[in-house]
């Protein structure tokens, strides 16, 4: 026959397509990995940027679908900006990995040993790393699925630039267990670090243990718990303590952001699904403030994301700074003298890649430089892309409340942030406030809306535009400082020591423009007396610049012509009363206009309810 029978065809047919799966298989069992060391010495060297060499590759069991290869002299440059020597340099590894994986483009060892490994990871203080794709941004993750590590004969360095740390690791793994021990600095501060665990050699099915320990004189932490695989630190569960002179040490560990305080304490139980790492039972102290909470930190797309609450019994915002930031804000008041407004830094140009929504509760604050008026607050801190909002805002005071919002803005790369600051008084009482010993009465309110830059508190109200009103109700003075008032100094000298005066209204309305604030207007009326005044306050110096004058509503004994001045600082006022208004001839004069009964115009009844509405509004 010159052609197959068509069952003939068939059988042919079925063998080949037997026969050509089974010569797949028998080729990959069979591979020789080793024809591949110039693709993968191709392969790394546009992975890292730089050329990689590889003295020799083969593979070291005989047959299978799980080969083991061997790697020999392998050498990466390090990058030109980190520094001088090798980024890697390896003795031997020999990796055991399944092949069918590679079919998808994916590599998965399974076991791993490696002998004479000497790395240098390098991050500038830009951030750049000598281990990312060069041109991609830096990523974390670690996850694996090994089965087993040996490590003999390795030393990890490690220099962070950005985070101002660095260390040199001696690393081991073998049957007793996994273990890495070396020195370091963490901001200039000499710590001592050590990692072990369970054996990564031989590992035991479920969780891995494992103990992280820094210690120095400045700075203690530890952090004890289990991955759900061996070195997986993209699942795992731990707790962790820590202690710092400062909460920058930290910081430059966990990388959150954070900023420099007084002695540090927290403990918290913390679980890393990643992105995600989710804090639980955080507790803790800073300086002699408490704090408690929890918070999700979320990191996608090169971005962070918070989203937690936190809670403090008793808090001094003076543990928000260092020793040395302390003693600048001392010396500045030292050199200027007290301010009401504070100085406290508002920049947040260096939190460009946090976002985030805080809850704060402060059931009371104290300070340890004396009385405050500030008995807690309540708030929720929204952090978005260099624009922080604190609404609801509730500053609780003795015996009111301020409520309102305040916003500082830096997007758009703005050198300087906006503030703008919009709050409301209502509650409160002027005998509530410290240092009036319970002489003045009054109810009080007050309303500021303010808009300024600068990159503290203190420096954005020198800037800034908007209004700030001030009243007092419905309350009592004595009848001494209300004839005083009225410059009437002859009620004033003859009053009673227990005898008082109604006190109608104060009313003060600053409209600022750059800092300058205009009085328009400053009223104090009382039911003997009437007092207005004109002029200025400027910030941030709170440099008082007021001119006073004053009428009584009734008959006066002894009223004296011409004005009084305010001058001084808001903390520290000062009321000058010009020489030629006490002056011999001008009591002569007022003398003889009570005798003559022609003692000018007198006061009526300020409106205060229309005056104290235009203030507040």
């Amino acid at each position: 026959m010159l052609f197959p029978s068509r069952v003939g065809r068939r059988s042919v047919l079925l063998t080949v397509a037997i026969a050509l799966p089974v010569v797949a298989l028998l080729v990959i069992a069979a591979f020789p990995f080793g024809v591949l060391k110039g693709v993968m010495a191709d392969r790394l060297s546009r992975r890292f940027g730089r050329p990689v060499t590889i003295a020799a590759m083969e593979r070291v069991d005989g047959f299978g679908f799980s080969p083991t290869i061997a790697i020999r002299g392998v050498t990466i440059p390090q990058a030109g900006w980190a520094g001088r020597g090798d980024f890697l340099r390896l003795r031997e590894a020999r990796v055991t990995f399944p092949v069918w994986p590679l079919l998808t483009g994916t590599f998965r060892p399974r076991d791993v040993v490696v002998d004479g490994l000497q790395l240098a990871l390098v991050r500038d203080a830009d951030g750049r790393t000598n281990w990312a794709r060069p041109g991609q941004a830096e990523s974390g993750g670690s996850s694996n699925d090994l089965k087993g590590l040996t490590v003999r004969d390795s030393v990890v360095r490690y220099r962070d630039d950005k985070r101002r740390r660095t260390a040199t690791m001696a690393f081991a793994s073998d049957a007793q267990g996994l273990r890495a021990t070396g020195d370091g600095t963490i901001r200039g501060v000499p710590v001592r670090i050590a990692l072990t665990g369970a054996s990564v050699a031989q590992p035991i099915p479920g969780p891995w243990p494992f103990t992280a320990t820094i210690e120095g004189t400045a700075l203690h932490m530890r952090a004890k718990g289990t991955m759900d695989r061996p070195l997986d630190t993209d699942a795992m569960t731990l707790d962790v303590a820590a202690r710092a002179a400062d909460l920058r040490l930290i910081d430059a560990v966990i990388e959150a952001g954070l900023f420099g305080t007084q002695p540090v304490a927290i403990t918290a139980h913390v679980r890393h699904d990643a992105p995600k790492w989710i804090v639980n039972d955080l507790k803790g102290t800073i300086g002699r403030s408490d704090l408690a909470g929890h918070v999700t930190v979320d990191k996608r797309d090169g971005r962070t994301r918070l989203d937690g609450a936190v809670t403090s019994n008793r808090f001094d915002f003076d543990d928000l700074s260092t020793d040395e930031g302390l003693a600048r804000g001392a010396a500045l008041e030292r050199a200027i003298g007290p301010r009401l407004v504070p100085n406290t830094r508002i920049d947040l140009s260096k939190i460009d890649t946090t976002d985030g929504r805080i809850a704060v509760r402060v059931a009371r604050v104290f300070s340890h430089g004396g009385a405050t008026s500030v008995t807690g607050i309540d708030g929720v801190l929204d952090l978005d892309r260099q624009r922080l909002r604190v609404v609801p805002l509730t500053i609780r005071l003795a015996g009111g409340v301020a409520r309102g919002a305040v916003t500082v803005d830096q997007r758009g790369g703005a050198r300087r942030p906006t503030l703008t600051v919009d709050l409301r008084l209502t509650g409160t009482r002027v005998e509530a406030l410290p240092g009036t010993d319970g002489a003045f009465t009054g109810r009080i309110a007050a309303r500021a809306r303010l808009t300024g830059r600068g990159e503290t508190i203190r420096a954005a109200i020198g800037r800034a535009d908007g209004r700030i009103g001030f009243t007092v109700r419905d309350g009592a003075l004595p009848a001494r400082y209300a004839a005083a008032l009225g410059f009437d100094a002859g009620r004033a000298l003859l009053a009673g020591s227990d005898d008082v005066a109604r006190l109608r209204c104060v009313v003060l309305a600053l409209a600022v423009k750059d800092g300058r604030g205009i009085a328009a207007p400053l009223v104090v009326d009382t039911s003997a007396s009437q007092l207005r005044g004109s002029g200025t306050i400027a910030f941030p110096a709170e440099r008082i610049d007021l001119r006073l004058t004053g009428a009584p509503k009734g008959h006066s004994i002894l009223r004296l012509p011409g004005s009084a001045f305010m001058a001084g600082t808001l903390s520290d006022p000062v009321l000058t009363v010009p020489p030629e208004v006490k002056s011999a001839g001008n009591i002569f004069k007022a003398i003889g206009r009570a005798i003559t009964g022609r003692q000018g115009p007198r006061a009526g009844d300020a409106d205060c309810g229309g005056l104290a509405a235009r203030a507040l509004r």
